[in-house]
Order: C-alpha cells, then structure tokens, then sequence
C-alpha cells in the first residue's frame, strides 16, 4: 500500500520528467542544432576535399579559422545592429553555424603536433597569426557592417 508521502513522491519525479528544464526553448536549440549540422558539414567537407593542403602549415584549419571569426563578427554585428532582434537568428548562425565551422580544437591539436615534433617557431607562428587575424577578421567584419549602415 503507498503512503500519501510517497505518491507525492513518485507524482513529483513523474513531473519533473515530462517538464522542459526553465530557459531553454526548443526552437533556439534546433536553431543551433541547425547550425551547426551545416557549419560542420561544410568544415568537414572542406578538409576532406583539401587535404592535401596541409604538410606543414594547417592551411584549411587556420583559412577555416578566419573565415568563421569573419563570419562571426559579421553575424553577430549585423543582427544585432541591423535587423529587427530575433530568438532564432543569433543561435543559428553563431552559435550553430560558426561554432561548428571554426574548429579551434583542430588547432589546438596541430599545435601540440608541431610541438612534439619540436617545430617551435611553426607552432608559434601559427598560433600568433590565428590569433591576430582572428582577432582582425572579427573587426573587420565589424567595420563592414557598420560603414554599410553609414554609406547606405
């Protein structure tokens, strides 16, 4: 026999299953499920078709790289700035689509190969330049957006 202790219990785990955990929208997440399945897509087609092009420097990683922190800050000014505010667009293309594109653990990895393979100043050029023209491209971007605002 069950107490009213326990149904009160069972009742409140049973609940607890069927509720959606607070601040999180299902749409905002398939947005940036959404993403990032075509920003991985495209990433992982690119190194595939382009493979060949990595012997020393990682060259589809780091051209990867700066076209998502690009894209990212062109994004990210553009809907912010630019067009009527949306829940949807912001996760989609940033979160989703550049997060999966840009592939900073790819970096992080080839770092540590140049590294075990004692190419020092390799390791520490590529890691500078991915930095600095991340960094730049994001401003770029930035710039972009606006002097569109401005000339137009």
């Amino acid at each position: 026999m069950t107490t009213p202790k326990t149904l009160s219990v069972a009742q409140g785990r049973a609940g607890l299953a069927s509720r959606a955990v607070p601040g999180r929208d299902r749409r905002e997440l398939a947005a940036i499920f959404a993403g990032g399945v075509v920003g991985a897509l495209l990433r992982v087609a690119l190194l595939q078709t382009h493979a060949w092009a990595a012997p020393g420097w990682p060259w589809v990683t780091f051209a990867e790289n700066i076209l998502g922190t690009f894209l990212l800050g062109y994004f990210a000014t553009r809907l912010q700035e630019r067009l009527p505010l949306s829940a949807y667009r912001r996760p989609l293309l940033g979160t989703g689509f550049c997060g999966a594109f840009t592939t900073f653990s790819t970096m992080q990895l080839e770092l540590l190969q140049m590294l075990d393979a004692r190419r020092y100043g390799l390791a520490l050029a590529y890691a500078a330049a991915s930095i600095i023209l991340g960094y730049g491209s994001v401003h770029l971007a930035t710039l972009y957006v606006r002097r569109a605002r401005t000339v137009l």
